[in-house]
């Protein structure tokens, strides 16, 4: 799935360890200057939205976050510091991203992407991919990969539970 240079796994023990990854995820998206699109791939219940409410407690979001099947886009925050959260599931077609402003939002801002493997290839080359597999009903494999984070702050970010 993933065309990239720099990629590492992590394993998750728990709920607590996927949203504490979105977190360290977060603040490294908060961090930078530069738009950074967050695609997170996986199967139904294997915790996209647990990592997404994490990725937004570290960005320095206090509202609830909640997945955006039906709504397909949600935002947080405040105008300068704004986070993009869409999820695909429900659209089929590329012309749908457009009139949505997808493309604007996921190349122009931070954005996160649930179902991003639904049309993998609309993302931004300022994508960091986020694959959840499911190992045991608690444990999952995470693996972080791109192009535009290197794998030294791959590792920063990953922290204590990837390999």
């Amino acid at each position: 799935m993933f065309n990239v240079k720099n990629k590492i796994e992590c394993q998750s023990q728990s709920v607590e360890d996927t949203q504490a990854l979105g977190e360290k995820i977060g603040f490294f998206l908060q961090s930078i200057t530069t738009p950074l699109c967050i695609a997170i791939v996986g199967d139904l219940g294997t915790g996209k939205t647990h990592l997404s409410k994490g990725i937004a407690i570290g960005f320095g979001i206090t509202e609830e976050v909640t997945s955006p099947t039906f709504s397909i886009m949600n935002t947080y925050g405040a105008i300068n510091h704004r986070l993009y959260h869409f999820d695909l599931y429900r659209l089929t077609t590329v012309e749908e991203l457009d009139t949505i402003g997808f493309y604007e939002y996921t190349e122009e801002q931070k954005s996160i992407v649930e179902w991003a493997d639904m049309f993998q290839d609309e993302l931004p080359d300022t994508t960091l991919w986020v694959q959840i597999e499911r190992i045991s009903e608690t444990e999952r494999r995470i693996t972080l990969a791109s192009n535009i984070v290197d794998s030294q702050q791959l590792s920063i970010i990953g922290g204590r539970i990837c390999i």
